[in-house]
């Protein structure tokens, strides 16, 4: 084999296992990816190939693996329509007899049975010198929406396929004109908090923001995190996608207390309570201290729960035996602190899924159980409130999770291992980016039914009357960097996009819940194009529409379907953006040079002058800061906009960002408290008069 003749059939390799060969950069240049990067993707994706000479017999291996399969492993009836099913079959089958049974998520059956010698007689393929013959098998039922099973037998062996029979477009609320707000739980915080927010801050929030009369709440992801001695408390970066962050939780509202002396005694020392103090004083949330805080006290909780019979004992059992995963889940976190290091460095066979009593502490282990039993009561007991106000909950949902957490530990087939996701080089990362969490891999999670998917999604929609899906793009392609290579060396690799919009849509009509695709950046049109399609809101982010669009038509261009924003959690406030200051802090921070700053800096002249003219035009006078940012905000409710949502921080005119991307210790990210506390701000003349014109002009009224 010439490698002309390699590399021809290597990429041939990769297009049949979703792998991209180039794309097309922010500058709109093709970029090629490298043979050693190929080779690697596809060994992460399973393709036996440790060099070029290895592709050959690796293609041929695909092809019959394919063709020996009789059924896709998921396919999607859009609106329950599915006129008929492909079936492979090797030649010596074309006559034979197919047997066909359905099994319906409700539980009813129903039987189908075909003469291949009835069926059309397709020209026979050939592989590997073996032939095959791929038939359709009609029939002719609607399906209900749901999740079902198909079996089909042949010649005594027997094949199985999920069918997604889903709605082609997202839940859609009642037509309304939404608006609400936005702020990070941790940055939330009140007289009765202990330096970060909790549960009870989030529904004392709702309840004030439903009461100025707007329908929707927005905060980040409150997903488990670890806050131990492996420490990452990004809301990214969750240790689990299937469990609530037990440091949300208000021990004050836990129902054992009053009945748990040694917890009341420890709660009321005059060491503890300086502790809080000191917390509550920080600028900072200081993750460690507040977790081993509230740990002290939920563990003598978790004694006195445990120490004797009762009623909430066995709501707890209930509890568990609805949730089996949380057990699991609570074996997981007590072996992680006994064992002391990543579950990657464990021991065969706690490794490799396989836990014993002994390989954790069992009373280590109960405090997890009840601690996220408490969460899961809480957070239920924040999103029925809100509800019963007419509110939506906003939740966010991460693209990736911890690669030491508990999801890519016990799901890790679902995951591939040999990778990482990222982003490619750009203006600012001209290495590009490598966001440390390992992907889901595109044919396993077929093969397994979308099981995992479809529990996290449940997970945040039984809560969520609004799910953001954090990165969309990766519905349909990833950027996977190989273990050991640069940023710059990643390649795309594709997924089965319909089929995960139909999960999504499914979910979505089953909770009443409206999904948004965060679709910023550099997306591929058709991205926009499924999301449309399917009925998905978009993003509108002033911010991000006055960098890369400074003609007179971009005030027109709020979408109906979307959510609009002035900002996101990733970008400076209005007052920084304003004021520039975020230019002149990724210069200090490196992430620019003083060409770069001296360009933005008149870029940015530009725009806020631009911005003034546009809105003076509209009748919105700039004279400062502060009128601009109210001119903005009217602009935005008076559009089409489904939603309008507002960061709260912008109201006081805050100039620090919650997030910088692509920063360390540098920056304190996900870490900032808001500068005031809910007793302050919600008494605020300048954020109760805004928000009720914001109220005023989403209702139409004048």
């Amino acid at each position: 084999m010439d490698s002309r003749s390699g590399l021809r059939l290597l990429y041939q390799l990769a297009c049949v296992y979703g792998v991209q060969t180039a794309y097309y950069d922010v500058s709109h240049r093709r970029r090629g990816a490298s043979v050693e990067s190929l080779l690697a993707v596809l060994r992460a994706l399973g393709a036996p190939v440790a060099n070029l000479q290895d592709v050959p017999s690796a293609w041929r291996e695909h092809q019959q693996a394919l063709w020996e399969r009789r059924l896709e492993p998921v396919v999607v009836a859009w609106e329950g329509e599915l006129p008929w099913l492909e079936v492979r079959l090797p030649s010596e089958f074309s006559d034979a007899a197919l047997f066909g049974h359905l099994r319906l998520e409700s539980g009813e059956e129903r039987d189908w049975k075909w003469s291949g010698a009835d069926l059309p007689l397709p020209a026979p393929v050939e592989i590997e010198g073996k032939q095959y013959l791929v038939k359709r098998l009609p029939l002719s039922a609607k399906l209900p929406l749901g999740y079902h099973r198909f079996t089909l037998e042949v010649k005594g062996k027997s094949e199985e396929t999920l069918i997604i029979s889903a709605p082609s477009q997202a839940y859609a609320a009642p037509e309304e004109r939404m608006w609400g707000v936005f702020l990070p739980l941790y940055a939330l915080h009140s007289r009765h908090s202990w330096g970060g927010g909790d549960f009870s801050d989030l529904l004392t929030l709702a309840e004030w923001i439903a009461g100025m009369g707007g329908q929707v709440l927005g905060t980040l992801p409150m997903l488990a995190s670890f806050l131990g001695r492996i420490f990452e408390p990004s809301p990214y970066l969750p240790v689990s996608c299937l469990f609530w962050n037990e440091f949300y939780l208000d021990v004050a509202r836990v129902p054992e207390l009053p009945q748990c002396p040694s917890a009341q005694a420890l709660l009321s020392s005059a060491s503890f309570q300086e502790e809080i103090a000191a917390l509550r004083s920080l600028p900072l949330v200081d993750y460690r201290r507040q977790m081993a805080l509230k740990r002290q006290v939920l563990e003598e909780l978790s004694r006195c729960f445990y120490s004797e019979p009762s009623q909430r004992l066995k709501d707890l059992s209930r509890f568990i035996a609805r949730n089996p995963a949380v057990e699991d889940y609570a074996r997981f976190r007590a072996a992680c602190e006994k064992q002391g290091k990543p579950w990657r460095l464990w021991s065969p066979p706690l490794r490799d899924g396989v836990l014993r009593e002994g390989d954790y502490n069992e009373e280590v282990r109960r405090y997890f159980l009840y601690a996220q039993w408490l969460a899961h009561q809480q957070v239920q007991s924040v999103s029925e409130k809100a509800k019963e106000k007419g509110l939506r909950l906003y939740l966010d949902l991460p693209v990736g999770v911890h690669p030491d957490g508990y999801d890519v530990w016990r799901e890790r087939d679902a995951f591939a291992l040999g990778a990482s996701v990222g982003a490619p080089p750009d203006a600012v990362f001209t290495r590009g980016q490598n966001w440390d969490f390992s992907p889901l891999h595109p044919r396993k999670i077929r093969e397994q039914g979308y099981r995992y998917i479809i529990a996290y999604l449940r997970h945040n929609l039984k809560h969520a009357g609004i799910l953001r899906i954090d990165h969309v793009m990766g519905l349909h392609r990833l950027f996977w960097i190989p273990e050991g290579m640069e940023g710059s060396q990643g390649v795309y690799v594709r997924y089965p996009a319909e089929e995960l919009y139909a999960i999504l849509n499914l979910e979505s009509h089953r909770y009443r819940a409206i999904i948004v695709g965060e679709d910023l950046g550099t997306v591929p049109p058709e991205v926009r194009r499924a999301m449309g399609r399917h009925g998905w809101q978009r993003m509108y982010v002033l911010h991000y529409e006055l960098a890369s669009n400074r003609r007179k038509s971009i005030l027109h261009k709020v979408p109906a379907s979307s959510v609009a924003s002035l900002n996101t959690h990733d970008m400076p406030p209005f007052a920084a953006f304003w004021r520039g200051l975020d230019i002149e802090e990724r210069l200090k921070l490196g992430l620019l040079n003083r060409t770069g700053a001296q360009k933005e800096r008149r870029a940015r002249y530009a725009i806020r002058k631009a911005l003034a003219s546009l809105l003076k035009e509209r009748g919105w006078h700039i004279s400062d800061e502060r009128s601009a940012l109210k001119a903005c905000l009217s602009f935005l409710s008076t559009s089409r906009a489904r939603l309008v949502l507002v960061n709260l921080e912008d109201l006081w005119r805050e100039t620090q960002p919650q997030n910088i991307p692509s920063t360390g210790e540098e920056h304190p990210n996900w870490r900032r408290k808001a500068r005031l506390g809910f007793e302050d701000f919600c008494q605020m003349p300048e954020v109760r008069d805004t928000l009720k014109e914001i109220n005023k002009l989403r209702r139409g009224e004048t």
